[in-house]
């Protein structure tokens, strides 16, 4: 899996999608502190350990760096930047059953726009796995050599599948 850059200067309009979504009764919302341990048990319990990990460290920055879908006070899926690395968006996960209707899209969006929002001109989407949706999204390139990355000797928990 390799990198992918996206230029945040040319985000497509989003207003059209959340107001979709609203309809439907899904909210994107920043996270906030005293949801930490329930988005991250939540990202645990329907990914992984290391992307729970990685939704503890955006609930570190002041606002926290993660935004969440919620409808009906139940969590659909959620989305991270700085949590690897300053600059780096990710990781972002919709729950299986949610995965049609624009809830990814959703969350990419908003998330992104908060980086730009930031300061940041660019993104990079860490260790992409759905590369054709960023391309297509948002119009991510393939960064060229980027594999593994700052991912390289990462530590793994040895008693998981993680």
């Amino acid at each position: 899996m390799a990198d992918l850059l996206v230029k945040l200067y040319t985000l497509p309009e989003s207003g059209g999608l959340y107001s979709a979504l609203k309809e439907k009764g899904v909210e994107i919302k920043r996270a906030i502190g005293p949801e930490k341990i329930a988005v991250a048990g939540w990202v645990q319990a329907n990914f992984s350990k290391a992307w729970a990990s990685e939704a503890e460290v955006a609930f570190s920055q002041n606002p926290p760096g993660i935004f969440i879908a919620v409808k009906n006070g139940r969590m659909l899926g959620f989305a991270c930047y700085d949590s690897t690395a300053r600059g780096f968006f990710g990781p972002i996960g919709v729950a299986e059953g949610e995965r049609a209707g624009g809830l990814g899209k959703g969350l990419l969006l908003r998330t992104l726009e908060a980086m730009r929002e930031a300061g940041y001109g660019y993104a990079i989407v860490g260790w992409a796995g759905p590369v054709d949706f960023f391309k297509k999204t948002v119009g991510a390139s393939v960064i060229e050599d980027s594999e593994p990355g700052v991912y390289k000797n990462m530590v793994r928990d040895q008693l998981s599948d993680d």
